[in-house]
């Protein structure tokens, strides 16, 4: 099972994330949710990349397993359940409360550009899978990383860990 907090010490944790995104970050990260086994799972973004543009997609799951099955439940038709699944009312509400966070780390004297939208930056429904997880998983209060949460407990990939 995965939970929030701060991970190990000692870590080379910038170089392990780099290896899960692929990538190296374009802006500040930090990660928020920690495997039981050590590793790194969700980071957080901040709203804007380091040269300025808004970054929509405040919480980012950076496990490859994960990814790997959340992958295949997308694959599976998995965004179209989850829309009809998951009350419309308490999505939109979580796409609010998401974009009110992200929006509230920009500060109040901020006048540039904003990342737009709700979870992955959506305004509407649902977009990616992945990104309601990762907010799930970092203690958000979204229904359809709820949702994502029970598929993966009851496919053949067992709970998270």
């Amino acid at each position: 099972m995965s939970r929030p907090g701060p991970g190990p010490t000692g870590v080379d944790v910038a170089a392990e994330v780099e290896a899960r995104l692929g990538r190296s970050p374009q802006g500040a990260w930090e990660v928020v949710v920690w495997s039981d086994a050590g590793e790194p799972m969700v980071i957080r973004n901040a709203p804007l990349l380091a040269d300025g543009r808004p970054m929509p997609t405040r919480y980012w799951l950076i496990d490859p397993a994960v990814r790997a099955a959340i992958g295949r439940l997308e694959a599976e038709g998995g965004v179209r359940r989850a829309e009809r699944e998951v009350d419309p009312e308490a999505l939109a509400a979580a796409h609010q409360r998401y974009r009110a966070e992200r929006d509230d780390a920009l500060g109040p004297d901020h006048d540039g550009p904003r990342p737009s939208g709700g979870v992955g930056g959506t305004r509407t429904g649902v977009k990616c899978l992945h990104a309601h997880y990762a907010w799930y998983l970092a203690g958000g209060p979204d229904p359809v990383g709820e949702w994502v949460h029970q598929q993966l407990a009851l496919a053949s990939d067992g709970p998270v860990r």
